[in-house]
């Protein structure tokens, strides 16, 4: 019995900061960068001590940073001992665990369902945890072999390719502690992904839930919904507590249900759950599973015809926690000047949504049309679209193409603005000037900083087949253009290990050629 569960990785595209408060609202774009668990019993059999220990072993490998680490798992009370003090640590999975076992022990409460579960962690859980390359930089390794920063070079590693270290030791360590360097990452959410798929095939696993194989949908809606909820409840708290932080979860949200339109729940229905950390997670889960969640969700994915399209400038790490504390500090500070910027920040956002709502109506009402004035556009600089006009209807579509341009600009001022007054690099002098130069390359619509901003990344919004040309713009101005694109789905189970499908598709496409 094998259980092969993904969640993808996210980009925010607007709300930044203001999507930490209710009732304030950001777009999120799920992506085709994926985590992928792998849930298997380590035994064939039971071992006869098993039952009278009570604990039954899991081991979690993660073979791209060539770690594996082993515990105990209680079968009482769901919580997790490392066999060894010397072994590297994973608190996102272990959370992810001792939640989903936990919350699948309260679901399935008969003593006939309990005992199901207990003969199946008795078996042992094998868990392999796997990261799509996108979520990680490989910038330095590209430069170091004197090869182009270009999208080609990217498509040609090996996939789950091993990750290197930064050299640089990390920052913030206290005195005494020995520095272990850090994971260079390209903003995409790992740590929720990866959390999510982890909690999606344990519960899957252990009977608790019926999720859809990626592509499919299953046949009863409402139980599907049922199920996705609850994978979104587990993976939220243990994401949380494992950050230490209850932060906004759009990050475990677009995991669980895809490219969306998101509100964050209130804090509170995790404080219960924060105060029992250290203690038996099953407590803390059934009062998580009582809570009423009131996040709030609206399907969104952009419009037809338009791809995003991100890239990794390599001009510095930001710390999203340390800009964030830098903004709530200004909000203290200057209340009035701050809920000003807010307040139009947060028009400016409703505006831009409401926009790409509009196009994508276009596109259902009248596709030829749609598709036209994109493949038109997408040849030419923003200035030249409307020049490109034929009849009113094509008018209409421009106007809006060039509306949510206008929106997304006063976005960008309004972060600048509240960057300024912060102190905080959300948009650094060096990325406006690549965005203001993207935005002015043909069949450019948007190119901003996602979520807080910082130097890690910038993404665009690119109209028809314009990507390849300003991926090539980017590799020449030394922007390191990413193979990630939108896909609005959420998390899913898989047919079989992710590594498997690669080499049968390499065979196929060897055979084929």
């Amino acid at each position: 019995m094998e259980v092969v569960a993904s969640a993808p990785g996210k980009v925010l595209i607007t709300g930044g900061y203001l999507i930490l408060e209710r009732p304030n609202a950001g777009i999120v774009l799920s992506t085709t960068a994926r985590f992928y668990a792998i849930v298997r019993p380590l035994y064939e059999e039971i071992k006869p001590e098993s039952w009278a220990w009570a604990w039954a072993d899991v081991k979690v490998s993660s073979p791209q940073l060539s770690r594996q680490s082993t515990y105990k798992l209680s079968l009482k009370n769901s919580s997790l001992q490392p066999t060894s003090s010397r072994q590297s640590t994973n608190p996102f999975v272990e959370q992810a665990v001792q939640y989903a076992v936990a919350a699948s022990k309260e679901i399935l409460s008969d003593k006939e369902k309990k005992e199901a579960i207990d003969k199946l962690l008795l078996k042992g859980l094998d868990i392999t945890i796997l990261g799509c390359n996108d979520f990680y930089s490989y910038r330095n390794q590209i430069e170091a072999r004197g090869l182009p920063l270009s999208s080609d070079v990217l498509a040609s590693l090996p996939p789950f390719s091993s990750i290197t270290f930064n050299s640089e030791a990390s920052n913030g360590m206290m005195p005494g502690e020995r520095c272990k360097p850090e994971v260079a990452k390209t903003g995409l959410g790992s740590s929720a992904a990866m959390t999510t798929s982890v909690v999606a095939a344990l519960l899957q696993y252990l009977g608790v839930v019926n999720l859809p194989f990626s592509g499919k949908v299953l046949s009863d809606g409402k139980a599907a919904d049922a199920d996705l909820d609850l994978v979104h409840v587990i993976a939220q708290s243990a994401h949380c507590l494992a950050q230490g932080k209850i932060g906004s979860g759009f990050d475990v949200s677009s995991a669980v249900y895809g490219s969306q339109r998101y509100i964050r729940f209130s804090p509170e229905v995790l404080s219960s759950a924060q105060v029992r950390v250290g203690k038996r997670s099953q407590d803390a889960a059934v009062d998580i599973l009582k809570e009423k969640w009131d996040h709030e969700k609206l399907q969104f994915s952009l419009p037809p015809l338009l791809t995003l399209l991100l890239g990794e400038p390599g001009t510095g790490g930001s710390s999203t926690p340390s800009m964030v504390g830098s903004v709530k500090q200004w909000q203290k500070s200057d209340p009035q000047k701050s809920l000003e910027t807010w307040k139009r920040l947060g028009e400016a956002n409703s505006m831009l949504e409401a926009l790409l709502k509009r196009l994508s109506k276009y596109a259902e009402d009248n596709w030829e049309t749609y598709k036209h004035v994109i493949s038109t556009c997408s040849g030419h600089a923003y200035e030249k679209w409307m020049g490109q006009v034929a009849d009113q209807y094509q008018e209409s579509i421009i106007k809006s193409l060039l509306e949510a341009r206008d929106a997304f600009l006063d976005i960008r001022f309004h972060m600048r603005q509240m960057g300024e007054a912060a102190g905080v690099p959300i948009e650094p002098e060096s990325q406006t000037q690549l965005l203001d130069a993207t935005m002015n390359m043909e069949g450019v619509l948007l190119a901003g900083v996602p979520g807080a901003g910082g130097f890690d990344a910038v993404f665009a919004i690119i109209l028809g087949e314009a990507t390849t040309a300003v991926a090539k713009a980017w590799s020449s101005l030394g922007v390191l253009p990413l193979l990630v694109r939108e896909d609005p789905h959420g998390v899913s189970l898989e047919s079989g290990d992710p590594r498997a499908n690669e080499v049968s598709s390499a065979i196929s496409s060897i055979q084929i050629n």
